[in-house]
């Protein structure tokens, strides 16, 4: 039995381009995120960064938790366009 791969739904979407929005605005290469990433215990090649972010690759909630953290915003700030913004 084929298995389809389970579409990226527009919060994915939305995740995707604020993954790349915050960490540009950061300064952040995907290899400086994926660094920060593993220091802070999920480790993550830049290379499933770069699939995150072009939304070729779904976003568990460990790595959306451990991405806000490296990019220093709450996780509703991937999750929609209004919340975006950096915390405190």
């Amino acid at each position: 039995m084929a298995t389809r791969p389970i579409e990226i739904g527009s919060a994915g979407i939305q995740a995707a381009r604020n993954l790349e929005r915050l960490r540009l605005l950061r300064g952040l290469s995907q290899q400086g995120l994926a660094e920060r990433c593993t220091a802070l215990g999920r480790p993550l090649s830049n290379l499933a960064l770069s699939r995150t972010e072009r939304a070729r690759r779904r976003c568990d909630i460990d790595d959306l938790v451990t991405i806000t953290a490296a990019l220093d915003v709450s996780p509703i700030a991937l999750l929609t366009a209004s919340a975006a913004a950096p915390r405190g």
